[in-house]
């Protein structure tokens, strides 16, 4: 009896592990797609977050990979919270495929051909198919653990009556539901799943060993149970990953208690609700308790998501506008999500670091704060960097390695460029006027001017530079504008040294206006690259540029500025 208890559990465990890995790289950019573009509000992430997640067979899942999105830009923090309510209506469908399937068809028996063709897809294909491979592993191994579990809980009903749970004999009904609440609550704690905590419930009910009143208690604690991971998650993350993780809390303990509050109302309700359709089995009637009750908490607090995100918000506030905020741990599972997040984070390092170069052109001299600001860039650029080797650990597709290459790039060229910012020609004042450096400064300027007035994006938006369109603009007008100054500056070197040979021009004066040319051949040069190498970066773009890695070895304006 108890060996079986452990290895129906171990199994379903097992299989439920599987089954969400397999739906969940199977799903891979559908995912990022689905949340990031079809969720365009509240109301539309309770829809998307309850599919998702009945989708990937897991609310953790949704919850922390919603908590990435946050954390990466991708999601507004009142969308992230739409999904949030979403998984947790969401995850009720695991109590429907198990009280179904699992008790009422019994798919136990078809179970081992079901893993076997799982194993062969799993070791025959590649990438999808080897994916739905792992699912169906994981979707076999579900009944043949919940078959274990049954057959446990069958012994174990015959020496264990519901008067044996935990409070049955304080004499006090609240007091023994809440004794309940708890232990549903451990069980998805130890268990580390609430699907596995459902399982169990279910085959225990299913079997007589408890009673649906006490099952339902249970299954209030197992819902709240699933909110230590999030919060796990959301440690050490962005104030946006602790603002969903929050909402996560939150919606299930309120959900949890109105449960609690009401629940002989409900189970009444759910008893007259199966009579009417003929569903009486208890594993049906406690699937129908965990749906309505969690139809119950959306439908109370979803009226109220934005005075419900307003405290939130004011209980976590925004502390930080740094770069590296959309840089969460939480995303780096999710290779495009954190491919997002590094692409969001050099973005508005660029943005700054044009900025810097605004200050700089404009006044050649730098200055304590500048030099501070400088460095802080710099720094942000070495985070985004670590960032993203640390995804070099999971096996990624050619176009995601792609886009890392392109990242890199635009570190490596942002990096340089805030180098040359650093360290200004020397006696600025006395080139300011030059008739050919001026010009060319003003040409710089008016090409990064779109940078300068892109306001910063605000904690509870997504991030304005989320569209290839402006980089890709941008690039184009800095390409002209560096190809120009590089060719000025060849054209001005033998001048101005010809100018000096005859006299015509002072041999210091001579030496600043080619030092300068040659600082301002760099910073267009390094600014182009770097826009250059986002606007390819960009998910929308990224596939179409799959080569571009290998452009700079050749590239005409790099052989330039390397010959001097």
């Amino acid at each position: 009896m108890t060996m079986a208890l452990i290895s129906g559990l171990g199994i379903f465990l097992l299989g439920m592990i599987l089954l969400t890995d397999g739906l969940k790289s199977l799903a891979g950019e559908a995912l990022r797609r689905i949340l990031t573009r079809a969720v365009r509000g509240p109301v539309s992430g309770v829809g998307w977050g309850a599919l998702v997640t009945a989708l990937v067979q897991s609310s953790t899942a949704t919850t922390l990979t919603t908590i990435g999105f946050v954390s990466a830009g991708l999601l507004t923090f009142a969308q992230s919270v739409g999904v949030i309510f979403g998984a947790n209506l969401g995850t009720t469908s695991t109590g429907w495929i198990v009280s179904q399937l699992g008790f009422k068809v019994s798919l136990g028996s078809y179970a081992p051909p079901i893993v076997l063709l799982g194993v062969f897809m799993r070791l025959i294909f590649k990438s999808r198919l080897s994916h739905a491979g792992t699912a169906i592993i994981g979707f076999g191994l579900l009944f043949i653990g919940i078959d274990l579990l049954q057959s446990g809980m069958g012994g174990l009903a015959e020496r264990f009556t519901p008067d044996d749970l935990p409070g049955a004999a304080l004499g006090s009904l609240v007091l023994s539901r809440l004794i309940l609440v708890g232990v549903g609550f451990l069980m998805t704690l130890i268990m580390f799943s609430s699907s596995a905590a459902m399982a169990t419930t279910l085959a225990a009910v299913a079997t007589g060993t408890i009673g649906l009143d006490q099952a339902a208690a249970l299954i209030i604690g197992q819902n709240i149970g699933t909110t230590p991971k999030a919060i796990a998650a959301a440690l050490g993350g962005s104030s946006a990953a602790k603002r969903t993780a929050l909402a996560h809390v939150l919606f299930n303990f309120t959900a949890g208690a109105i449960a609690f509050v009401l629940l002989s109302p409900l189970i009444a309700f759910v008893r007259w609700f199966g009579a009417l359709v003929n569903a009486t089995d208890t594993p049906t009637l406690l699937a129908l308790f965990h749906t309505i009750f969690n139809m119950l908490g959306v439908a109370l607090l979803l009226p109220f998501i934005h005075p419900f995100c307003r405290i939130i918000e004011r209980i976590l506030p925004e502390k930080t506008t740094s770069a590296t905020r959309f840089l969460d741990p939480s995303v780096t599972e999710i290779g495009p999500v954190a491919l997002e997040a590094a692409y969001r984070s050099m973005a508005q390092v660029l943005t700054e670091s044009a900025g810097h170069a605004g200050v700089v052109l404009r006044r050649p001299r730098t200055d304590p704060k500048l030099l501070a600001s400088l460095k802080q860039s710099a720094d942000d650029i070495d985070t985004i960097r670590k960032f993203i080797h640390s995804l070099s650990h999971s096996a990624r597709a050619e176009a995601e390695i792609a886009r890392s290459v392109s990242l890199l790039h635009a570190a490596d060229h942002t990096q340089r460029l805030l180098g040359n910012l650093a360290e200004p020609p020397r006696n600025p004042s006395l080139w300011q006027g030059d008739p050919v450096i001026a010009p060319a400064i003003a040409s710089i300027l008016e090409a990064i001017q779109p940078l300068l007035s892109t306001p910063q994006s605000s904690p509870n938006q997504q991030h304005s530079l989320s569209t290839p369109q402006l980089f890709d603009n941008i690039q184009h007008e800095l390409e002209q504008t560096s190809r120009h100054i590089a060719q000025l500056r060849k054209d001005e070197r033998a001048q101005a040294l010809h100018q000096a040979a005859a006299g015509g021009l002072d041999p210091d004066a001579a030496v600043m206006r080619i030092e300068a040319m040659l600082w301002l051949d760099s910073i267009a040069y390094h600014l182009w690259r770097s826009a250059h190498k986002l606007a390819i970066a960009h998910p929308l773009t990224a596939k179409q540029s799959l080569d571009d890695a290998e452009t700079e070895q050749t590239d005409p304006a790099k052989v330039e500025i390397s010959t001097h």
